[in-house]
């Protein structure tokens, strides 16, 4: 039995996701059959895709709940943005779907077991690394010009300009040097000695011949001129299986095979992704037969993929997988009441995490404990916890100052009240709803939480990446398995204007403690000694509390019966790098 605010929420919550997706069905089936406008959209993606005519047999058609904001390989880290990139290009590496690292636009792994990576002296002296990879020497664009170590020069380039606004800083700024050995040929030298040296998973080519003047014109404002956002349908701009045909913004993507693709032929002619932000909209398409699929790793949230399989089961494939999908709340460490560590910890302790998990999701997304998933081999069991503990809310909010109560607001003593922000992606009712949970929860210590959310487009693309929102920023990280927390907790990872908002750290942490075993932790190539370094860092986290872990999620993937060779990953690289895999077998 729900208690009161869960039972009246999620009754709300039920009746308006009957109501749209009555609503949508039916407008479905009354629209006409035209394509949808190629208008540019600056709100919410399109929420009813008008009927056209059916799916041919080669033809794949896929929901995701996020449009992205940019197509840019080295700019924004948002899934939508890499879902789409499995398809268009590939990484120098990545992680398959048993989490072991692989090559994708590399022949052989380089380890220093193999020889392909050396211990060298860096020109100051210090211990440093290099690393060798050989390109496949038939790889290319999608307009056929040869894809080279030229464009992995220029990708390079781009990331260690400061202007850029590249993610991934860390990689570019350890990486001093590339050599180009020869076409197909090149060694990055890393400054230091690092046991992640051969994960390139986010460096991907970026084509010379098309972006390296837009570039060199004006490095601060590529971003916004790059022709990955001015003329994304350039075939020039990819590399992988697919190129982009026609683009929508804001609604949809459609891809068509590169005819210059030199890896395995994909099955499918054309793919489009649609884009709709409604999770009831999304399930109502893909029951009206509008879209063939919808995508696990950003589609319906756990507990609308339960009650689908339970309605739907017998017509679609339907599998859970869990994973590194850490749903967190970023807290701005600017505002002076979350500044406070004591105000932090009382949130936590506030929080009934335990009882979201039960009543939401049948407890299969457990609570987090800390950044580092316990399904993989870097967790800590010896870290402090949070459990709900509404009276040591209470005690460490009196002790911060907040010891007045104003119409059931706490006041300090300057007549302020405890009132706190919350944002996320609008149209996301799992997340909607856990907000008004903790809205209710936090009500209870006197805590006033206000929702204001936002497309994600918006959301991801400007507020977060800036740093605009005023207290508290609800989303999850999707993580490599043996991910260097760096990008989001290293103090250099603050995106500021000056560094064109590059970097993941959004709460702004900035903790040396935490600086420098991060550093230990990358320079340190034996597992058994990065061990106490990994419990350090979560001892470190969950005593700040600088981002409030909420729990670890599990994606639901909703297939046709009929799709085979899909493999979710339950990571950060999508299940997408795969997709030359995925075949029809009726």
């Amino acid at each position: 039995m729900l208690n009161r605010p869960f039972r009246e929420i999620s009754n709300k919550l039920m009746k308006y996701n009957i109501y749209i997706g009555f609503i949508c069905a039916c407008a479905i089936l009354l629209t006409s059959c035209s394509k949808p406008s190629d208008s540019t959209h600056s709100g919410t993606s399109r929420q009813i895709i008008n009927i056209q005519n059916a799916t041919s047999e080669q033809e794949l058609k896929i929901g995701l709940s996020q449009y992205p904001s940019t197509l840019h390989p080295a700019i924004e880290s948002m899934v939508a943005k890499y879902y789409a990139l499995g398809m268009l290009s590939r990484p120098i590496t990545s992680y398959d779907p048993d989490w072991n690292l692989v090559c994708n636009l590399c022949i052989t792994l380089p380890t220093i077991e193999n020889g392909q990576a050396l211990l060298e002296k860096t020109p100051d002296g210090e211990d440093g690394i290099a690393v060798t990879f050989q390109l496949p020497e038939d790889a290319k664009w999608g307009d056929g010009q040869a894809l080279t170590t030229a464009d992995v020069l220029f990708a390079w380039q781009v990331g260690r300009n400061n202007q850029s606004g590249a993610i991934n800083t860390e990689l570019y700024r350890r990486t001093y040097a590339l050599d180009v050995n020869n076409k197909h040929s090149f060694t990055l030298h890393i400054n230091k000695v690092v046991y992640d040296y051969n994960h390139l998973g986010q460096f991907y080519p970026l084509p010379a011949h098309l972006e390296k003047a837009v570039f060199e014109e004006n490095p601060y404002e590529y971003r916004h001129r790059t022709q990955y956002n001015a003329q994304p349908t350039n075939p020039g701009l990819w590399s992988g299986p697919y190129v982009l045909k026609e683009v929508a913004q804001g609604s949809y993507l459609r891809l068509e095979k590169n005819p210059y693709w030199y890896g395995k032929k994909p099955y499918f002619n054309e793919i489009e992704l649609r884009a709709i932000e409604n999770t009831a909209a999304l399930e109502a398409n893909l029951l009206s037969g509008t879209i063939d699929m919808i995508a696990g790793e950003l589609g319906l949230t756990l507990d609308q993929a339960l009650s689908f399989k339970k309605r739907h089961g017998d017509d679609y494939k339907v599998t859970f997988k869990p994973g590194l999908l850490y749903e967190h709340v970023e807290i701005n460490l600017r505002n002076p009441i979350l500044a406070d560590k004591r105000v932090r910890q009382a949130l936590m302790y506030a929080l009934d995490r335990d009882l979201i998990s039960q009543q939401l999701f049948s407890g299969m997304q457990p609570v987090a404990n800390s950044s580092i998933s316990p399904l993989g081999k870097n967790a800590s069991n010896n870290i402090r916890t949070y459990p709900y503990n509404l009276s040591k809310a209470n005690e460490l909010l009196d002790q911060a100052g907040w010891n007045t109560f104003v119409d059931d607001v706490r006041v300090d003593a300057a007549g302020n009240s405890l009132r706190l922000e919350i944002m996320t992606t609008a149209g996301d009712k799992t997340r909607e709803l856990v907000e008004q949970v903790m809205q209710n929860q936090l009500k209870k210590a006197g805590i006033d939480l206000r929702i204001k959310n936002e497309s994600a487009r918006v959301f991801f693309g400007q507020t977060t990446r800036e740093r605009k929102f005023s207290g508290m920023a609800m989303f999850s990280w999707s993580m490599a398995p043996d991910n260097v927390p760096r990008t989001t907790l290293h103090s250099s990872e603050i995106p500021t204007q000056e560094n064109n908002y590059a970097g993941q750290n959004y709460s702004g942490i900035n903790i040396p403690e935490l600086d420098t075993l991060i550093e230990q932790l990358e320079g340190e190539l034996d597992a058994r000694k990065r061990a106490p370094l990994w419990q350090a860092i979560q001892q470190i986290y969950v005593e700040e509390l600088s981002v409030l872990p909420l729990y670890w999620r599990s994606n639901a993937y909703i297939t046709p019966k009929w799709l085979k060779g899909l493999q979710p990953t339950g990571h950060l690289d999508p299940s997408t790098l795969r997709i030359e895999d995925w075949v029809r077998t009726e």
